[in-house]
């Protein structure tokens, strides 16, 4: 394991603090992961959220987003889709970016990330990339960081160059956490995490309530992220988000009482991604 550095230094807090960043992903992927993120932030412990601008519910999440400018986001940077009934593409038009399309016209599956990524051109990337900021930017919104759906640290070396090149250009952080990235990060001085990432998929449905009580009781000091993926239950007569148990469990916890005063009892400090925005970009590394 990467020996831990100095993070909470870094983002001003003390060096012994606990520190908990709880983004809510998947922003824009169905109505109710809209809503059920929202609650997380407004009435939970999440702080912040991730944005899929290639989504059917991502102009939706923009409005909410420009309605609410007290909650921090960041770009969910989306090369592939969950399931053959998701309809995303990319937002650049299809002869532009023909390695990142199937058969269908559409992105990837998930289920065929390997092959995506043994024949996508990293110009096309960049291009898509650039394609997903500017929808942001666009509608008026100011991101504080980018991330990658389901594809860790962009699943490429050249991917995760082109993110980071990205990132200086418009002023966000990098949600990194495989060792290349946060090496590349902890040599210039930037904060990344210092403990195991925690995606909420891997943990079991059944019991996940007392495995996060859990996870709260033996935070270790230094900055730990957790990816969670909440969601309301959807409107009647239409279909659930894929995934629908892990995020209808996430938002149960995370608007409980028990978890705001587990954070509380332990004295555990709760950020978002802007803390580390003002690091990535101050020059003063």
């Amino acid at each position: 394991m990467m020996r831990p550095t100095l993070a909470p230094e870094l983002l001003d807090f003390p060096p012994e603090a606990r520190v908990l960043l709880v983004n809510a992903d998947d922003l824009g992927m169905h109505p109710a992961v809209n809503r059920g993120v929202i609650a997380a932030i407004e009435n939970g412990i999440a702080q912040s959220c991730s944005l899929m601008t290639p989504c059917p519910a991502a102009p939706e999440a923009m409005r909410m987003l420009i309605d609410r400018p007290q909650i921090p986001f960041g770009i969910h940077l989306t090369l592939v889709r969950d399931t053959p009934h998701d309809t995303w593409s990319p937002l650049s038009p299809p002869h532009d970016v023909p390695t990142l399309i199937d058969t269908t016209g559409r992105l990837f599956l998930h289920a065929h990330a390997a092959q995506l990524l043994a024949r996508m051109r990293i110009e096309e990337v960049e291009r898509e990339f650039r394609a997903q900021l500017d929808a942001v930017l666009t509608a008026g919104l100011r991101p504080t960081h980018l991330d990658f759906h389901s594809l860790a640290d962009g699943g490429r070396d050249d991917v995760l160059d082109v993110a980071l090149m990205l990132a200086d250009e418009h002023d966000v952080a990098v949600r990194l956490w495989l060792d290349r990235g946060r090496g590349i990060a902890r040599r210039q001085g930037r904060p990344v995490i210092d403990h195991p990432f925690l995606d909420s998929f891997q943990l079991e449905v059944e019991g996940k309530a007392d495995r996060y009580a859990a996870l709260l009781r033996a935070l270790p000091p230094g900055l730990t992220e957790w990816a969670i993926h909440p969601a309301v239950a959807p409107a009647t007569g239409t279909p659930a988000p894929s995934g629908w148990q892990v995020r209808h469990t996430d938002l149960q916890f995370l608007v409980s009482a028990r978890a705001r005063e587990l954070v509380e009892a332990e004295g555990i400090v709760l950020t978002d991604y802007r803390p580390l925005r003002r690091v990535w970009t101050s020059g003063e590394r």
